[in-house]
């Protein structure tokens, strides 16, 4: 790996810099975009069962809010659960929207570093190419220089590629999921909404 390195000089830096954070933020998006942790399944009915048994009070808003995203969304209705249904729909639509935002956290930056590590291969072998070019003298190549440059304009092609296409596939992986988690939290917002006002029972 340091003998690539190496060969791919120093243009292979900005790609390694990209490639750390694209893993980092890899990770950190699988862990917290888990269906289980955004939308706990039962969730909606231990609300509405909880309702049945006790009034809302501080420490029920707290656990909800504490529990997921979507328990700080429930959260957000029953604390205008007294109010008409469209402002319980308002204040639950505002919460989701910062939800929502929480979601999309670091997926711009992933989508960039998708888009720019072409780029920055494209630098490398520029570099590259310009080593090659500035190997030329009066009585011919130097094939030590020339080879170096080769390496230089290869490697940082190779290695923009390698960045930029796993980070494209889970920036578009991610994006697909964020909305798929939106919809599920919107239809369970609705359905408290309306077992809250008694225009549905569960």
């Amino acid at each position: 790996m340091i003998a690539i390195v190496q060969a791919a000089g120093w243009p292979i830096w900005f790609l390694i810099f990209a490639s750390i954070i694209a893993v980092a933020l890899i990770i950190e998006r699988m862990r917290y975009l888990r269906s289980s942790h955004i939308t706990p399944p039962d969730l909606l009915n231990q609300v509405v069962s909880e309702l049945g048994q006790h009034e809302v009070n501080d420490k029920m808003l707290a656990k909800l809010q504490a529990n997921s995203p979507l328990g700080q969304i429930f959260a957000a209705g029953l604390k205008n659960m007294k109010s008409s249904p469209q402002v319980t729909k308002e204040a639950i639509e505002e919460t989701g929207r910062a939800v929502t935002h929480d979601l999309e956290r670091f997926l711009t930056t992933l989508g960039t570093i998708a888009s720019i590590s072409p780029l920055l291969g494209l630098f490398g072998t520029v570099v590259g190419m310009i080593e090659i070019f500035g190997s030329q003298t009066a009585v011919g190549n130097t094939p030590a220089i020339l080879a170096h440059g080769i390496s230089v304009a290869l490697y940082n092609t190779a290695f923009g590629l390698i960045v930029a296409v796993p980070s494209m596939i889970f920036y578009r992986h991610f994006r697909s999921k964020v909305d798929s988690l939106t919809i599920e939290m919107e239809q369970q917002s609705i359905k408290l909404v309306e077992v809250l006002h008694g225009q549905r029972t569960r």
